[in-house]
């Protein structure tokens, strides 16, 4: 039943350039998978959730897929998903993503919340710069402009209506807000390590970039965030 769910996600995002394709649902599942060893949770119920958490993600397939769940429900009947763990799966993929954080919206499964913590720990460190610079660069947008700065405190209606800015904006605009999202002690370790490695980057590449003003700008972000 995996399999064939996997198959036909893959099939679904084949071809997606944007950072939300099949390299990045492996990644959420192989973390899923980790954190549900640790936190006891369901496997099944959390590799079916990891696997289609993108499959209605509004900026791929629009605001009425995504409140439909219209892909994930037609697959889970595809491939004969059916009972309580299609309940499970569509309850906890309605609960995933960053926009429906901003909207007060938080997985209550703990198949969710693992999952939930994955998508995002994809989006922090190393993996998470290249997926933003990825996502941009398919929407044509810089990776750095030192006179575009981020919009801070967003709504979520802001935020998925937003269009352009750069990579480095959306770092502070999203990524370095994640960390304090996390919802499984595997999560916040997780998190945490990603974290220090994005804010890591950030300060040698406005080093290297000689912007001194962006630096000032990462010291107060930093400092308002421990508050």
């Amino acid at each position: 039943m995996t399999e064939e769910v996997r198959k036909r996600v893959y099939e679904l995002l084949a071809e997606d350039n944007s950072g939300h394709g099949k390299e990045h649902i492996e990644r959420v599942l192989k973390m899923s998978l980790k954190f549900a060893e640790t936190e006891h949770a369901d496997k099944e119920t959390v590799a079916l959730t990891a696997l289609l958490h993108d499959v209605d993600d509004y900026k791929l397939f629009g605001a009425e897929n995504a409140a439909n769940l219209t892909n994930t429900e037609r697959i889970l009947k595809q491939c004969s998903v059916e009972g309580n763990i299609k309940e499970r799966v569509l309850t906890a993929v309605k609960a995933i993503g960053y926009s429906k954080r901003l909207q007060g919206v938080t997985p209550v499964t703990i198949e969710g919340k693992i999952v939930s913590d994955a998508d995002m720990c994809d989006a922090v460190g190393v993996t998470g710069i290249l997926r933003s610079y990825r996502y941009n660069l398919a929407h044509g947008n810089l990776f750095f402009d030192r006179n575009i700065y981020p919009v801070t405190n967003m709504s979520a209606a802001e935020y998925m209506a937003k269009n352009g800015g750069t990579v480095v904006t959306h770092m502070f605009e999203k990524s370095l807000r994640l960390k304090d999202l996390m919802l499984t002690d595997s999560g916040k370790k997780e998190a945490i390590e990603r974290h220090n490695i994005t804010v890591e980057f950030l300060y040698h590449f406005f080093e290297e970039e000689n912007a001194p003003e962006w630096i000032d700008y990462l010291d107060n972000y930093l400092n308002k965030t421990m508050l």
